[in-house]
């Protein structure tokens, strides 16, 4: 059966998946639901800036997030921006960063996690070059790069891919082919057979599964991290989903496509269909999905509030980080702007 269409509400829990664990696939997934659903209001109102609606991509992201060790490194498209709430990240720190609050650009260190990357597939040789770099220290690190199915279509991948093949590099590459590239639909990108197929080209395995099924995503990830562990090289792993909303806010599907499908991806998305499979084997019940449901609304009540309370920083930020140290020029400007500032502040 073509990945997209099975039903993992008859399925059985894989291989190193315990019912607390798959709980937990579950209560994450709600709650990075309620975080993209709340941001896309909060966007509405003008109080932070384009949200990259990431709805029906939660089994791709939560599956893979925790199918890693704490000490596994993820490097996330602008899609993935939520990542950090998997590792326990507060929701107002990422609010912070889409409001353009310094306080909400993370260490890296810290969570494991690199930057948000906002050019296409620029990060997936950032990912290949740490993991290669990882496997040098003789560490038994695996990096796993988040991309979309445009990414495919760009340089980078293609040079990250490669040396990853090469290096042996201990990389995840994981695709999220939710089939448009903005207004362009996958067919428009490639004449492969399925984009899983592009990893014979650089001597690794590619694997194609259903984003809309968490177990799966999980299975494969925990897979080929073991395989990159063992010194088997990097695995190109295919999550097959249809984009069920608008590419962003500003985006207007129905200006490139019948929303048939979209409307049959949204009935079958990730989060109803994993509760089904969690209270068909009596795990979850309505109470306890409500309950998860108002505990994350709550969470991200509080969190909006903790975003908008930061302090405006001051305009010596931007001149603090912008070399290792401040050029003449540099302090003359901020010298100047102080002193306007400060002439305005008199009158």
């Amino acid at each position: 059966m073509k990945p997209g269409n099975a039903d993992p509400a008859d399925a059985s829990l894989p291989e190193g998946v315990d019912e607390a664990l798959a709980l937990e696939l579950y209560r994450q997934m709600v709650f990075l639901r309620i975080f993209d659903e709340r941001a896309l209001v909060y966007h509405r109102h003008g109080r932070i800036g384009t949200w990259a609606i990431s709805w029906g991509h939660e089994a791709i992201q939560v599956g893979a997030m925790l199918a890693l060790k704490a000490s596994d490194w993820a490097f996330p498209s602008y899609r993935e921006n939520k990542l950090g709430l998997v590792r326990g990240m507060s929701p107002a720190h990422v609010l912070a960063g889409c409001r353009g609050h310094p306080q909400g650009w993370w260490d890296p260190h810290q969570w494991r996690l690199g930057a948000i990357s906002i050019p296409v597939a620029s990060h997936v040789p950032h990912a290949a070059g740490f993991a290669w770099g990882e496997r040098l220290q003789g560490r038994d690190t695996v990096a796993l790069s988040f991309f979309g199915d445009g990414a495919t279509s760009q340089g980078e991948f293609h040079e990250g891919a490669n040396m990853a093949g090469v290096m042996n590099a201990p990389l995840i590459l994981l695709c999220t082919n939710n089939q448009w590239a903005i207004s362009t639909p996958v067919h428009r990108q490639t004449r492969a057979r399925t984009l899983a197929d592009k990893a014979a080209g650089y001597g690794m395995l590619g694997v194609r599964v259903d984003g809309n099924d968490v177990l799966a995503v999980y299975q494969a990830v925990s897979q080929a991290a073991a395989r990159a562990r063992a010194g088997e090289g990097p695995t190109f792993i295919e999550c097959l989903i249809y984009r069920a909303q608008a590419h962003a806010f500003p985006d207007d599907p129905s200006a490139y496509r019948d929303d048939t499908e979209a409307e049959q991806a949204r009935r079958e998305e990730c989060v109803g269909r994993y509760a089904n499979l969690l209270m068909r084997r009596g795990l979850l019940t309505e109470e306890l999905a409500a309950r998860y449901r108002e505990e994350f609304l709550a969470k991200m009540a509080d969190a909006i509030a903790e975003a908008e309370a930061l302090p405006i920083p001051g305009p010596e930020l931007a001149f603090a980080h912008a070399y290792e140290r401040k050029t003449p020029a540099l302090e003359r400007d901020l010298s100047e702007l102080q002193r306007i500032q400060a002439k305005q502040g008199t009158r």
